[in-house]
């Protein structure tokens, strides 16, 4: 892979490309890009997903939910976070400079032109699209005869029993309106009172908010009518004797904010039961409604919620594009991406003993690409009914709901197998499933823990000891990416398998560290976060740049979701004006500012979206070899922010097996030289799009990898 030429990459690059100046996420005047706009260039190139005719029309129309759920959990946490230091009068600035009210009014300002897009590719795109494959999202005013009676008796067994309008008057306050819930907001006429009532219906959960109707005929692929709608034309049932004057669909969006002190916290898992109550509850810091709303009903809201003007959204698409999920399960395959499975790892054939392999080399694996089932579950699956296993340890932090894996645990603790597991609790979104499977867990006798106070344990780790016949040997896996089943399919990463002593010894004092509260420091293999990881990776750049001064080989390469750690994009910045060449691979949030002349000039950034989530964290260091595959290689849970190097517990691993190393240098050059999913950060913090280049392929990082993934196998 050769040392690329920096250069901009000039404007308009793409045929799809749509620019959003708007989203500038630096001043001149400093060396960082503000990391709540640098994400919002990240959703920006998911929207454009949506919006990229190449692509199957129900992955476009997916790409539209994921802007919208990736919308929310950032008002629910970073928009969230930021209104409490308003409210606190936090005086601090970001790292470009800006306070807190500055960030929300140029959040504010950046999201305008990409809501206004979002739902131009619906409305003008995507829903007209589906219309001409016969799948059609239907008003009340289009229904036949046959469909309105269906939808009349929908309404009645269906849906009016879940239904409980809630009026606002002097016995009846307002409502609690649920974080990111379906809500109809109704204008009344009481005969009794001169000034209009407002009531609240709430679309259960439970209710598709898309209703299949029945087939109008054999040309007919299916016809969807919107339960929001249903509900407001057959509104008269819930408000007998009052004339509805207006009605306006409405979400609501709360902040959403776990703040344990665990160190006070006498049962950690009571605590965080209790904060999950009082979640529900939070400051809402948004409110989006339909087109054309009823001044009065939006008025009322805002005053009732305390909102300002600026916290309000209208929207003349849908409120909420992951709701489309009916449309999504049609049996469609000639509209989605093909199906595609993931290989058994050559390195681990079934008829070949899962130990036996491990111990016999290291084995490097690249999910989705290789079978996670075949691999990480296998691994788990294997030690529990293997006799001569006789513990395993683990880390959990983002497992799912429904996993293979605690399952296997608790049989390998019934058989009497010592089974130790590190359940984090604190894992936003995941904390309910996190403390169903701890409860599990401890009933079947594994011992769990919880970690080192005040952090959070987010490395990947699994450790095995087996009775081999010659001697009691230890067996470990360390990954980037969630022991999670789903996500599996869904994330890129990288796990490593080792029977090496000299690797899993340091497993052992690792989860010593995690359960027995361990103080030793002086690791020579793992980079541990917060003990080692950033001094070693510091350390490791400025070696980079030591070799640059010396006119010896020097590069640097990083994949990771986000860069936002001010010491390690300084030193970044120390390795460029050294003439490092640096390439960073960051597919999220990125706060550093590439060819900055005299700053960063040796500096790229790319970002890969496409089909497949890029959730791996691979660095690689040079280190002066004159052959590049050589050099230094790390797989990693952390990405390279603050709170990964500071308050979290976090795992590194050198890969040193040569084949290992090319199959990650091979990863890096397929993404570096990708021409379709890669965009390219400027210095003044805005993304183009790669152009399409003769003699480059047509295929992105994504299909390139399956592609030869498919044909290894």
């Amino acid at each position: 892979m050769p040392v690329p030429k920096r250069k901009r990459t000039k404007k308009g690059s793409a045929p799809d490309e749509r620019n959003f100046e708007v989203i500038s996420g630096t001043s001149h005047e400093h060396h960082f890009v503000n990391r709540e706009l640098s994400w919002l260039q990240f959703n920006l190139r998911v929207l454009t997903q949506a919006a990229d005719s190449f692509l199957p029309l129900m992955e476009r129309l997916r790409f539209l939910g994921i802007f919208d759920s990736n919308l929310d959990e950032f008002f629910m946490k970073r928009v969230g976070g930021l209104k409490r230091q308003v409210s606190a009068s936090v005086g601090t600035l970001s790292a470009d400079g800006l306070s807190p009210r500055q960030q929300l009014s140029s959040i504010r300002h950046a999201l305008e032109p990409l809501l206004k897009e979002q739902e131009r590719i619906f409305v003008e795109e995507l829903r007209p699209a589906l219309q001409r494959e016969k799948i059609e999202l239907v008003s009340w005013n289009h229904l036949n005869q046959e469909e309105l009676v269906f939808a009349e008796h929908y309404f009645e067994h269906k849906v009016f029993p879940l239904l409980t309008p809630l009026s606002v008057d002097s016995g009846h306050p307002f409502p609690f309106i649920s974080n990111l819930s379906l809500s109809l907001g109704f204008s009344l006429a009481h005969p009794d009172y001169i000034d209009p009532l407002f009531a609240r219906v709430k679309v259960d959960s439970h209710l598709p908010q898309w209703i299949k109707l029945p087939l109008r005929g054999a040309d007919s692929t299916a016809r969807f009518l919107n339960t929001g709608e249903l509900i407001t034309r057959q509104a008269a049932a819930l408000f007998p004797g009052m004339k509805i004057l207006s009605c306006m669909p409405f979400r609501v969006t709360r902040n959403i904010d776990l703040d344990v002190d665990d160190e006070d916290a006498e049962d950690l898992m009571d605590a965080i039961e209790e904060e999950l109550k009082a979640r529900r509850a939070g400051q809402v810091v948004r409110l989006e409604h339909g087109p054309n709303p009823d001044p009065w009903i939006r008025q009322f809201l805002i005053d009732e919620l305390d909102l300002e003007q600026t916290d309000v959204f209208e929207s003349r698409g849908l409120l909420d594009y992951s709701a489309l999920a009916p449309i999504l399960e049609l049996d469609l395959p000639k509209l989605k991406f093909p199906h595609w499975t993931p290989s058994i790892p050559p390195a681990l054939p079934e008829d070949v003993n899962i130990f036996q392999a491990i111990r016999s080399h290291d084995i490097l694996v690249h999910h989705p690409y290789e079978s996670f089932t075949a691999s990480v579950e296998r691994f788990i699956r294997d030690a529990t009914h293997d006799p001569k296993v006789v513990s395993i340890k683990m880390t959990i932090y983002r497992v799912g709901q429904v996993t293979p894996l605690m399952p296997y645990l608790i049989r390998a603790a019934e058989e009497g197998k010592e089974v130790v597991c590190l359940v984090e609790l604190k894992a936003r979104f995941d904390e309910k499933h996190n403390i169903y499977w701890a409860q599990a867990l401890e009933k079947a006798g594994v011992h769990v823990v919880y970690g080192i106070p005040g952090l959070k344990t987010h490395a990947k780790a699994i450790l095995i000891v087996r009775q081999d016949p010659d001697e009691l040997r230890a067996y470990a896996h360390c990954g980037t990416g969630n022991y999670n089943a789903r996500t599996s399919n869904l994330y890129t990463d990288f796990g490593i398998f080792t029977a090496k002593p000299e690797f899993t010894r340091e497993f052992m004092h690792f989860f010593n560290y995690l359960s027995g509260r361990s103080l030793k420091e002086d690791y020579k293999k793992l980079l541990i976060a917060p003990i080692t990881m950033e001094r070693s990776l510091l350390s490791l750049i400025e070696r980079e740049t030591s070799h640059a001064s010396m006119g010896l080989p020097a590069r640097i390469i990083a994949k990771m979701n986000s860069l936002e750690d001010r010491h390690l994009i300084e030193k970044l910045y120390e390795a460029s004006k050294a003439g490092v060449a640096i390439d960073l691979l960051v597919r999220g949030a990125c706060c550093l500012r590439p060819g900055v002349p005299g700053l960063s000039e040796n500096i790229r950034v790319v970002s890969v979206v496409g089909r497949l989530l890029e959730h791996s964290r691979a660095f690689y260091f040079r280190n002066g070899t004159p052959d590049a595959v050589d050099g230094e290689f790390y797989i990693s849970s952390a990405d390279w922010m603050g709170r990964n190097m500071h308050r979290r517990v976090e795992l590194a691993i050198p890969i040193e097996d040569r084949p290992l190393k090319e199959k990650i240098w091979h990863v890096f050059s397929v993404m570096l030289d990708d021409h379709r999913q890669a965009w390219e950060m400027q210095s003044d913090g805005f993304y183009i799009r790669r152009s399409f280049t003769p003699g480059k392929s047509t295929l992105g990082t994504h299909e390139t990898l399956m592609g030869q993934r498919s044909d290894a196998a």
